[in-house]
């Protein structure tokens, strides 16, 4: 046969003499087209089992022919599939032969098989390690974020061949990367933080808050200080409040944490101080705005002297205690009652804390930072927990009323605080005609029957 064939053609001879019945044929084109075996048994008429041996009975008679004309043809088939993946061509030139569907039969019964991908198999492509073309995609994965021409330096990084089609791939809904507005791979769990650090590495400066909204498609600064501040690759600038990439090492960061560590730090060393030369040692360490300072007084850590100087009150300082804030249209009080209306957004919904006027904190007693007080909740909700800083104050455990109550972002919540016992409830706080989520209720459409 190899004195009648030539070896570059003998698939092709094989293929088109009277080698393979009809139903072989059949079996053979439709499983190299991709269809599976129920589709191929189901267009004969056979049962899947059925096609499945007819496929086996043909590729061994492919394989015994291949003994005759080309010894070591399974070894070199091997040898070629020890990659992550290879084109079937390159097969094809390895054994001396035509590209043809036969070449597929061949391949299978060499031992090798369609590398496998989050996509499903990738058809045209061979290995002799099926697994290993997943394990370079996640290790292109874990290599993430990186531009998007970047893309190819990368996947050769992470072993994966040349003439791969990536963009298919990890644009696949199963990918674990996906192509940001603009245009950089970032993790579809983690969008936000990576296309922020792409940001920060391409502006290659420090930044605000507020800068990185849009990078991180958030809606509040505090998301997006939250976001950052739970990722280890980012790092706040003190005092100045900016964000930047722990990776550089250039830039001068104060050995504060915050500014009332700086102030606390000064009093213990240099004893009590006037607020004047407080404020103006800790603005040499930390600088900050007097609104910031005056803020930081409010610390349990500090007091005031006699004599109205600023102490430690473990020295004995009698801890400052703010005026009263005026109180917002938001909040109210009657008997021992407590009534508070918060916008419902994207915050709340995520389950993050949402940031009140410290009027309510003040109401409360909380008059110095750190400080919280707890309202217990009907049934088995967590409870409601309101903290003072030294400038902000915090109202958290919204999210499951908020949940259970069907609201929606634009929405309100009433939240009713008992003085006396400690107790909460939440409510829906919405006008009715002006409720987003009975709007939105309103104008989708019902199931007949229903």
């Amino acid at each position: 046969m190899g004195d009648e064939w030539s070896l570059d053609q003998w698939l092709v001879r094989a293929w088109e003499a009277e080698v393979f019945d009809e139903r072989e044929r059949a079996v053979v084109a439709g499983r190299s087209e991709g269809r599976t075996l129920d589709e191929v048994g189901s267009a004969l008429g056979l049962s899947r089992e059925r096609a499945r041996q007819i496929q086996n009975r043909a590729r061994k008679r492919l394989a015994d022919m291949a003994d005759v004309i080309q010894d070591g043809w399974r070894e070199t088939a091997r040898a070629t599939g020890t990659g992550p993946a290879g084109l079937r061509e390159t097969f094809a030139a390895a054994l001396g032969v035509v590209d043809h569907l036969l070449l597929d039969e061949l391949l299978t019964a060499a031992g090798l098989d369609a590398p496998r991908t989050w996509a499903g198999p990738l058809r045209g492509w061979w290995s002799a390690d099926p697994g290993a073309l997943g394990g370079a995609l996640r290790r292109l994965v874990d290599a993430a974020p990186f531009r998007g021409d970047d893309l190819g330096r990368a996947a050769s990084e992470a072993g994966l061949p040349a003439g791969l089609p990536l963009t298919w791939l990890l644009s696949h809904s199963e990918s674990r990367l996906a192509l940001s507005p603009d245009g950089h791979w970032v993790r579809r769990k983690a969008r936000g933080r990576d296309a922020a650090y792409l940001w920060l590495l391409e502006t290659g400066r420090p930044c605000r808050a507020e800068e990185l909204l849009d990078t991180m498609a958030a809606t509040t600064v505090a998301a997006v200080r939250e976001a950052l501040r739970r990722d280890d690759r980012f790092r706040q600038i003190r005092p100045e409040g900016t964000w930047a990439l722990a990776e550089w090492t250039h830039l001068r960061v104060s050995t504060y944490a915050s500014a009332v560590e700086a102030m606390v730090a000064v009093v213990a060393e240099s004893g009590p101080l006037s607020q004047a030369r407080l404020f103006a040692r800790v603005t040499e360490l930390y600088p900050v705005t007097s609104w910031r300072l005056k803020q930081c007084l409010l610390s349990d850590q500090l007091g005031e002297t006699p004599d109205g100087l600023v102490d430690l009150v473990s020295r004995g300082a009698r801890p400052f205690e703010e005026e009263e804030p005026a109180r917002p249209d938001t909040m109210a009080v009657e008997g021992e009652v407590l009534g508070v209306r918060i916008p419902v957004n994207r915050d709340i919904l995520r389950g993050s804390g949402v940031n009140v006027n410290t009027w309510l904190t003040w109401r409360l007693g909380l008059r110095r930072a750190p400080m919280s007080r707890t309202f217990t909740t009907p049934g088995d909700h967590a409870p409601l927990v309101v903290r003072r800083g030294t400038s902000s104050a915090q109202l958290s455990s919204l999210r499951r009323h908020a949940l259970e109550l069907g609201v929606v972002d634009g929405c309100v919540l009433a939240v009713l605080l008992r003085l006396d016992d400690n107790t909460a409830r939440v409510g829906h706080g919405c006008v009715p005609d002006t409720c987003p989520a009975r709007q939105t209720r309103a104008t989708t459409p019902l199931a007949v029957n229903a």
